[in-house]
């Protein structure tokens, strides 16, 4: 066999559809923890500076900020390792369909650990959903006040007071009531609006939003690749045990021909 056919071989064992499913879950979870990440750190420093002058408002927000921040590196390192752990089953069971009556052969076990995979990206999934719809609150908060600032720039607002309209954030529960000054107004809101905090931040949800959800269709497509390759290996498992008994029952024939045969000749030198 010469270079070339090695080389075809070896991309037809690729798992391709697995394959395509990392990437696009490397891609969402690494846009979503880095974008998440430092647009978390930005909505801090904005709050300090422009919300809650006093440190113990502004505590409890920093203290779960920093807890949010942990759990991304957790949900980072994990899902590089499950991605890869994912990728490989994928190699196994593409080896395990292409190889059907060859000396390749699955296992009680093996069909065990890929069901054990399509229940955990089942839940995984539901998981990021979730984590999908809690990112999408944020970029709801942040185009609250972008609306905002740029309904003070618009015509209708100029026939008003710009300094009653106000963005309070104490609204949203991120800091207490009792927080000083707590909401801005007029041209302080319009300041915040053009700080690099305020842009970046929006921006930077935006993304991780599109990330959880980039992540979402990844899982789904981990799950179908899955569940289609259980089946194929179910169903290999079956053909294999039927391959079997078709196997033994000729050769207990063949045997038997072989006994009578024997028994013929004997019963004729007598």
């Amino acid at each position: 066999m010469g270079c070339f056919e090695c080389c075809i071989k070896c991309l037809g064992g690729v798992p391709y559809a697995s394959l395509v499913a990392t990437i696009l879950c490397f891609s969402g979870v690494a846009l979503f923890c880095g974008c998440g990440h430092v647009a978390l750190t930005g909505t801090v420093t904005m709050v300090e500076n422009h919300f809650s002058r006093i440190t113990s408002d502004h505590a409890t927000l920093t203290d779960v900020v920093q807890i949010l921040q942990y759990i991304i590196y957790g949900i980072a390192c994990f899902f590089f390792l499950y991605g890869i752990i994912l990728l490989a089953e994928g190699f196994y069971t593409t080896s395990a369909v292409k190889e059907m009556h060859s000396e390749f052969k699955t296992t009680v076990c093996g069909r065990c650990i890929s069901a054990m995979f399509v229940f955990l990206t089942y839940i995984l999934g539901l998981g990021w959903l979730g984590i999908f719809g809690f990112s999408a609150v944020p970029v709801f908060l942040f185009y609250n006040m972008w609306t905002t600032c740029g309904a003070m720039k618009s015509p209708i607002a100029n026939l008003t007071s710009v300094d009653n309209i106000c963005v309070d954030v104490r609204q949203y529960g991120i800091i207490p009531w009792n927080a000083t000054p707590g909401k801005a107004c007029g041209s302080t809101l319009s300041d915040i609006c053009n700080t690099s905090e305020f842009y970046l931040s929006y921006h930077l949800y935006i993304v991780a939003c599109a990330g959880a959800g980039a992540t979402v269709i990844a899982l789904i497509h981990y799950l179908m690749i899955l569940a289609a390759n259980w089946a194929y290996l179910k169903g290999l498992c079956q053909q294999t045990h039927a391959y079997q008994d078709i196997k033994t029952r000729d050769d207990q024939e063949l045997q038997d021909v072989q006994s009578r045969s024997k028994e013929g000749l004997n019963s004729s030198y007598s």
